[in-house]
């Protein structure tokens, strides 16, 4: 097990390797995702900001660590391929599944894995059930969305999103209080996700995945329309 200065060691390395990388033409992309798996930190304060890559020892948010990464080469990646993939998760070369896999390794993999079925796809099962929720009110002539959110995570989870932070935060150890960052927000959405699979049977969870990863589609088709200002 590294420390916190080995890894932060490490990491320099990752940059350096990436900025040597695409100075001697190799694809921005691939060299990306080599930089990736050198990495070791699971989280940093960067620009004033805390940017945690890995949610819960267990999801790894790939993307925000790629945004770090390229941030150091501003203005040499192609604006476009750069916002095609920090915006829509869209590479510039297509990799087979196993090919990624290996270029950022099996453990980073496993873990994108986690967050994005634990975060990104929970999340989206949450706004899929709300807008089940919308359409059975305005079914019955209802317009006001009313307690939209708390109704949706009593179907879900069994509780009101406030009382699952609650619970949530108590479990961790944290301070409790309703506003939370980014970062307190994805271990509580991964927090909420793991809580599922433990009262839910299993076509029960099934058939919530289907519905979220429809969502999914959904919302990704709706952000491809939208223009992004330059990075």
């Amino acid at each position: 097990m590294t420390n916190s200065i080995e890894q932060n060691l490490i990491d320099n390395d990752a940059i350096k390797y990436f900025k040597l990388a695409i100075t001697e033409n190799k694809p921005w992309y691939l060299a990306l995702l080599e930089a990736v798996k050198l990495w070791k930190s699971p989280g940093e304060y960067y620009n004033g900001k805390y940017l945690q890559y890995l949610i819960d020892n267990e999801a790894f948010d790939w993307l925000l660590l790629a945004e770090r990464i390229c941030d150091e080469v501003k203005g040499v990646i192609p604006e476009k391929e750069l916002i095609d993939l920090l915006f829509f998760d869209k590479p510039p070369v297509e990799l087979p599944r196993d090919c990624f896999k290996e270029m950022i390794g099996p453990d980073k993999y496993q873990a994108y894995l986690n967050y994005l079925y634990g975060i990104l796809v929970e999340e989206m099962l949450v706004l899929a059930v709300m807008g089940e929720i919308r359409k059975r009110r305005r079914s019955i002539g209802l317009v006001r969305d009313g307690e939209v959110k708390d109704d949706a995570f009593l179907q879900i989870y069994g509780a009101t999103q406030i009382e699952l932070l609650s619970r949530f935060q108590k479990e961790k150890g944290y301070t409790r209080h309703l506003t939370i960052g980014i970062g307190e927000l994805h271990e509580f959405t991964y927090w909420l996700f793991k809580h599922r699979l433990k009262r839910s049977d299993k076509s029960c969870i099934a058939s919530d995945t289907n519905k979220a990863l429809l969502q999914l589609h959904r919302y990704m088709r709706l952000k491809s329309q939208t223009t992004f200002p330059p990075i």
